[in-house]
């Protein structure tokens, strides 16, 4: 196996561990917190999480939170709607015409939360740390593609790759590890990937008070270079059980409960009719897809895969499993990620009928008196696996298989663990999986890595698509186009083909909700899925 081959292995595998591991819950004690009266949370946000924060090191992974890191630390560029990429610790850049040079202009008289200056020098700091521990960060594609760090002057920093890689502005707006870390916070060793000394970041939140597994409170930068926070004060409070946190939250002690998962939507939907609080539910954040293994023999033949992509009410089964809080997804990408909005698929209707007679031509028939197609005799039995953990994953498992019943389709459904899941979705060792795209500022680009890589169940899985070797090769294209147009045209087309033969059917769009008291006013949902929303956030006194 090649050098390449072998570092692409383990970008995507950390990918993989990176984003799934950020879904998985922690166990912690939440016992025995600081008492906060009612005076003493005065300009107070309060909200529950599932885990501890983690040690808040801007360039090392779990188990430091996502939406914590993002309080504290800042990128050159931030992810905004619609896939815009919008100036924040850089106000401008230039990118030269063969798209290897980006010259970024740094914002003047920022600074850390220590009072010291952000400039080239400490930006520069910063991103050779974390090249230094390139295999860590190489998940990240444009990490590998550095060739030279420069400082050209006190708020001018040069970033030079080794070849054209369009998607490097983007993913310098996720949250780790591409962040800014005060000459304070790094060891003398410089090493952060074993920790730091404290967190000094230039962001508008500053870490207070933190006691492990039970609370962490930030309070706000008050010489914050950009807006400053409404309110004064986010209190974390660590609590692993979802129940637990909507009992808190019924009693008052938390102004907000705010995530994925973090409570069911049955109980969200309760808490929303009793009018007593705030419910918001954010746009598309992923989609929930059907991942179908073609190079087993029955997922093979297009025609059974439409069949079954016709053989069940999407819209019906996302309505009922979500109570109404999904809607069902016709692209296998949300349509608010950038380059994703003129994908011209075929949209597949609810079609029983229709079903049948693809299955027959496909040559299953059901013989009289029997529930189970045959051909050569054999079955038309295939097995569907699921996130055992995962309540919505399990609810539609089972209505699949009753509705595939019904065109002579026998699924057997299994509940396995997360893990378990991944790895026999990566080792090919499937015939249909549950899978869900990583999300703004991830995609599209890494979803298409991951559909054109070698072991990680997508390239295996349209293994039968008789393009596949010329979709690889475009897939291999887009990252090094410098032309917006040519870009769009080739995801346009790569979308179109891959949802188009039927491997990979979107199920549903998944959202984040938000359950807040009254008194707490202009709640937004960020663009980015990983950032934190609390800037804006007032509360009623």
């Amino acid at each position: 196996m090649s050098k390449g081959k072998i570092s692409l292995k383990i970008k995507l595998a950390f990918m993989f561990i990176l984003i799934l591991s950020t879904l998985l819950v922690g166990c912690s004690n939440a016992n025995n917190e600081e008492s906060t009266s009612k005076g003493n949370r005065d300009n107070m946000l309060t909200i529950a999480w599932p885990r501890d924060v983690g040690e808040m090191n801007p360039h090392v992974y779990n188990p430091s939170q996502l939406f914590a890191q993002s309080m504290v630390y800042e990128p050159l560029v931030s992810y905004q709607a619609g896939g815009k990429i919008k100036p924040n610790l850089a106000k401008s850049w230039e990118i030269s015409e063969d798209g290897k040079v980006y010259t970024f202009h740094l914002r003047e008289g920022v600074k850390f939360s220590d009072g010291t200056d952000f400039n080239a020098e400490i930006v520069k700091k910063n991103f050779d740390t974390i090249l230094n521990n390139k295999e860590l960060h190489s998940w990240l594609g444009f990490i590998t593609k550095i060739a030279q760090t420069e400082v050209v002057d006190k708020n001018t920093f040069k970033l030079t790759l080794t070849e054209p890689y369009y998607p490097t502005i983007q993913e310098l707006a996720v949250v780790r590890p591409v962040r800014f870390l005060g000459e304070a916070g790094f060891p003398k060793d410089g090493d952060t990937s074993k920790g730091i000394v404290k967190p000094v970041g230039t962001g508008p939140w500053i870490l207070e008070k933190y006691k492990a597994d039970e609370y962490a409170i930030y309070k706000r930068n008050e010489n914050y270079w950009g807006e400053i926070p409404k309110v004064e004060k986010i209190k974390v409070k660590v609590i692993p059980d979802a129940e637990t946190r909507v009992l808190a939250f019924e009693k008052g002690d938390l102004d907000m409960i705010y995530g994925e998962g973090v409570v069911s939507l049955d109980t969200f939907k309760q808490l929303k009719s009793t009018g007593k609080y705030e419910t918001r539910v954010s746009e598309p954040i992923a989609t929930r897809q059907l991942v179908m293994n073609t190079k087993t023999e029955q997922l093979s033949d297009e025609r059974v895969r439409q069949a079954l992509h016709y053989g069940f009410n999407k819209e019906a089964l996302v309505k009922g499993v979500t109570s109404g809080l999904e809607e069902k997804a016709d692209h296998i990408l949300p349509a608010n990620l950038p380059y994703t909005k003129d994908v011209d698929v075929k949209l597949v209707k609810y079609n029983v009928e229709k079903a049948k007679a693809l299955l027959d031509k496909a040559g299953w028939k059901l013989p009289k008196g029997k529930t189970v197609r045959e051909k050569d005799g054999k079955l038309l039995e295939i097995d569907l696996m699921y996130d055992s953990a995962e309540s919505i994953q399990k609810a539609m498992a089972e209505t699949l298989q009753s509705e595939w019943a019904a065109i002579g389709v026998k699924l057997n459904i299994e509940g396995v663990e997360l893990p378990d899941q991944v790895q026999r979705f990566k080792d090919n060792k499937f015939d249909i999986n549950f899978y869900s795209n990583f999300g703004a500022p991830y995609d599209p680009h890494t979803f298409l890595n991951i559909v054109s890589s070698k072991g990680y169940g997508f390239n295996e899985a349209i293994s039968a698509y008789p393009n596949k070797d010329e979709l690889i090769k475009q897939m291999a294209k887009v990252p090094q186009t410098t032309d917006e147009k040519e870009r769009q045209q080739l995801y346009s087309s790569i979308l179109k083909s891959i949802q188009d033969q039927g491997a990979i059917i979107p199920i549903s769009y998944m959202k984040k909700t938000a359950i807040y008291q009254k008194n707490v006013t202009n709640f937004n949902f960020p663009a980015n899925r990983d950032e934190n929303p609390f800037t804006g956030i007032s509360i009623k006194q």
